[in-house]
């Protein structure tokens, strides 16, 4: 009943079905790796934002050669900003809002620079392309509390004099014209002294997954769907090809019983109205014989 499977149209049907389907699960699998990836921010978030800070000595490692496992780890140092070689950086949004970035190279006594991200500023309203003021570094020694988080890949974009496209440190490093650390960089916690006016602190990172494991399952029951369908319309099929065979054969015997006639049934003969009763009488004795 289902050899109709095997013709081409079904095989065309079917290869597409399949394809569609490898298309709808590499989606699916996408939608777990964007899920799995997150879950990997999130325990870092969980381990390691609150954590107790770590001294310099013992994470300067981190700075060298990052290691993704430690993000948002809190690291102190003490050491002195090089103001002179503070950078706004561009296009950073904050909660919806357009803005930029300070960050400012901090000097440690055993000469190392670490570049500080100090946090986040509005654009301004009185010149387009920068805000309106940024405040000033704490000078002299300072004590910083800052978050380990990676150092940003290259953007293919310019920048204004004073301003980086991203937090590419290599180019950074460029520009001041000394060493600085370039696997990572550190977001400030917190400094002190504490100047009076800062720019706005990030806020701690969302631990919430997001729809990538409902986009999953719904990715991998579209896949799934599309065999159901199929054998759907198979099974569709398969009836209308049985219900048009037996149609067929009905018309078929149909035809003959109108070619070829049987014999009709003798009619049982009709009572006369207004017989007598010598007539029942008579067809009562033929039929019993007499």
């Amino acid at each position: 009943m289902y050899r109709f499977l095997l013709s081409g149209r079904w095989l065309g049907w079917f290869a597409l079905v399949c394809l569609l389907s490898v298309v709808c699960c590499s989606l699916g699998m996408w939608q777990m790796d964007r899920r799995n990836a997150v879950r990997d921010d999130i325990g870092n978030v969980v381990s390691n934002y609150d954590a107790a800070p770590v001294p310099f000595e013992e994470a300067a490692g981190l700075f060298e050669d990052y290691d993704p496992g430690k993000e948002w780890l809190p690291v102190s140092m003490t050491g002195v900003y090089d103001t002179d070689n503070q950078r706004i950086v561009r296009n950073r949004p904050l909660s919806g809002r357009a803005g930029y970035e300070v960050v400012v190279p901090l000097k440690l006594s055993d000469g190392t620079a670490v570049v500080i991200n100090r946090g986040w500023l509005p654009i301004g309203n009185d010149e387009a392309g920068k805000p309106d003021g940024v405040p000033a570094a704490p000078a002299g020694e300072v004590n910083v509390v800052a978050r380990i988080k990676p150092a940003e890949p290259e953007v293919r974009r310019g920048a204004p004099e004073g301003q980086l496209a991203s937090i590419d440190l290599a180019q950074y490093q460029d520009e001041v014209g000394y060493e600085l650390e370039q696997a990572a960089y550190g977001l400030m916690a917190s400094e002190d002294p504490r100047p009076a006016v800062v720019p706005e602190a990030a806020p701690k990172p969302s631990v919430d997954e997001g729809p990538h494991l409902s986009y999953a399952m719904q990715w991998f029951a579209f896949g799934l769907m599309l065999f159901v369908g199929l054998g759907y319309a198979a099974r569709q099929e398969a009836l209308n090809l049985r219900y048009g065979d037996e149609d067929d054969w009905e018309d078929d015997e149909d035809e003959m019983i109108s070619a070829y006639p049987g014999p009709s049934r003798p009619r049982r003969p009709r009572k006369q109205r207004g017989s007598t009763q010598e007539d029942e009488e008579d067809a009562l004795l033929d039929a019993q014989g007499y």
